[in-house]
């Protein structure tokens, strides 16, 4: 079974606490059901002793720092009636490229909510603030030379330390919103907090260290992937982290560049700081072409920009699981990286909280999956190094053989799968007839395809037709993973398609989790999310 190791955003944990650091640009918890999930969310959802996890105080999106996740009844409560009595203390760093008005003073004013700001008003809700200077500190962003003020609220109003900073004549280093200059992030940081442990009584005080000097984007991803058994992973997904229409992807010893066109100066100069930060061996780019099909496969393969070329085939590690990448094959480079939640949920067996994917009564018996769509197997991999025994249909041969290189890189033997080559339909139907069953169906198929038995099949208007024809190979109790990339349809619409599809199979949903993409493919207004994908136990 893998073995779940500590998130490096994690400062501390026991029986009744959970401490992280969370970085800048990730929210404290979801903003909808179907946006990316918070930190908290994916920390809940991740580990089966998390499944309890509350949240006890929050930190603005663009706000880093330490926050307390109770794991407990009895920390909740007590956490709660301490921030209520305010006997927890916080402190906060921010930077400033404009004058402090005093070396130590105090901010008392009630706020109100003013559309999406906060602002002094008489009507408001009390809120005071604890301001310091600190002596000699230079930071240098943007060739400005800036302030660093001590905040210590001792109240605990949304926005508060930001308004109490705007109004003095301070505001915040990139905070817009309040009239501080733009920048890469908010330079606001909750660096300490300190209260009474609610088991032992005895007062703790725990710190997350200053990240002002880190690009906010690595920030992010160094605090969900630990490099040790992860070396695959988005670096800059587009206008979420300041670049529309660029993706850039660190893959083992090499860095993947993609877009729509060729690198400007301003992107080339940003990879090769990243392949210096990675210490890259080299770097490709690959244009993003909207007809794939009237592409060769040269023209669609990255084209080395600087550095060492890529070996015709190279391994990466995700969650301690090798897969084998080329350069060399066209569009596709082996592994959707969008996937890697996902795929993990079958190394530990955990889709969400108090949501394991099969039940330990399954006891002795080797557990049957089918990966449909299975590309090069990655899904099929975890689930044979979790101990199961798994069905890989697709309907490329060049790709069956490539997945079961990966079983192999992995000291699996392909020879103990299946490894079906053909129409996904045409299979589902097939096995069906034959009485098969399995334990999970996995359904990832492409946006759109083609294949000489059924022809076109475009996600938007099939999507519900598969999910019929993959259902009677669900067990009783089964799990359906239903997963698409289609940018324009709505989640909404996805998850109406494949519950009508269910319904109308008779078959009853017992449990349902819907996961959007990984943190390292942030979702904002300006890149919004494409990735939808579903867990399903059916009755």
């Amino acid at each position: 079974m893998f073995s779940c190791r500590m998130v490096p955003c994690v400062i501390f944990e026991d029986e009744h606490l959970l401490l992280v650091a969370k970085p800048a640009g990730w929210n404290t918890h979801a903003p909808s059901p179907y946006a990316g999930e918070g930190i908290y969310d994916w920390l809940k959802h991740r580990e089966p002793r998390w499944s309890s996890l509350a949240i006890l105080h929050r930190l603005d999106k663009e706000t880093s720092g330490v926050l307390i996740f109770g794991k407990t009844p009895l920390a909740n409560r007590s956490l709660t009636e301490q921030f209520t009595a305010r006997h927890v203390r916080k402190k906060y760093f921010l930077l400033t490229d404009h004058a402090v008005p005093a070396k130590k003073f105090t901010v008392k004013t009630t706020l109100v909510r003013v559309g999406e700001k906060y602002a002094s008003h008489a009507d408001g809700e009390a809120a005071e603030t604890k301001f310091a200077l600190v002596p000699d500190s230079k930071f240098a962003i943007k060739n400005l030379q800036l302030k660093m003020v001590d905040a210590e609220p001792l109240t605990g109003r949304t926005h508060q330390i930001r308004v109490h900073a705007a109004e003095s004549g301070f505001p915040v280093f990139g905070d817009t919103l309040y009239g501080g200059t733009a920048s890469s992030r908010v330079f606001l940081h909750a660096s300490e907090i300190a209260f009474t442990h609610p088991a032992t009584n005895a007062p703790v005080k725990f710190f997350a260290t200053i990240n002002f000097d880190v690009e906010p984007r690595l920030a992010l991803r160094t605090a969900i992937i630990e490099p040790d058994v992860t070396n695959a992973f988005r670096v800059i997904h587009g206008a979420s982290d300041g670049w529309p229409g660029w993706f850039v992807e660190k893959l083992g010893d090499f860095l993947l560049s993609q877009s729509e066109s060729p690198l400007n100066a301003k992107q080339q100069e940003e990879l090769s700081w990243l392949a210096k930060t990675f210490s890259s061996r080299g770097a490709h780019h690959k244009i993003l072409s909207r007809q794939v099909r009237r592409t060769t496969t040269a023209e669609a393969s990255p084209q080395l920009v600087f550095g060492e070329a890529a070996p015709e085939r190279f391994e990466i590690l995700e969650n301690s699981v090798r897969f084998e990448m080329s350069f060399n094959e066209g569009y596709s480079v082996g592994l959707f990286l969008d996937q890697r939640d996902n795929r993990r949920r079958f190394l530990t067996n955990h889709v969400a909280a108090d949501f394991p994917l099969f039940k330990s009564e399954a006891g002795n018996r080797k557990l049957e999956i089918l990966n449909c769509f299975a590309y090069t197997c990655g899904f099929s991999v975890c689930a044979a190094k979790a101990g199961a025994r798994v069905t890989s249909l697709d309907l490329s041969k060049k790709y069956l053989e490539w997945g079961k290189r990966n079983f192999t890189l992995n000291g699996l033997d392909p020879a103990v799968h299946d490894f079906i080559y053909g129409d996904a339909f045409d299979w589902l139907r097939r096995l069906a007839k034959k009485g098969h069953a399995f334990d999970a169906v996995v359904l990832d198929p492409p946006t759109f395809s083609q294949s000489k038995e059924h022809g076109a099949f475009r996600a938007e208007k099939d999507y519900g037709r598969l999910v019929t024809a993959a259902l009677p190979l669900v067990k009783p109790g089964g799990i359906l993973f239903a997963s698409t990339n289609a940018a324009d349809w709505p989640p909404e619409n996805f998850l109406t398609d494949v519950t009508a599809a269910v319904h109308g199979a008779k078959r009853k949903i017992l449990q349902r989790h819907y996961v959007p993409q990984p943190p390292d493919f942030p979702i904002s207004r300006a890149e919004p999310a494409y990735l939808k994908t579903v867990w399903l136990k059916v009755e």
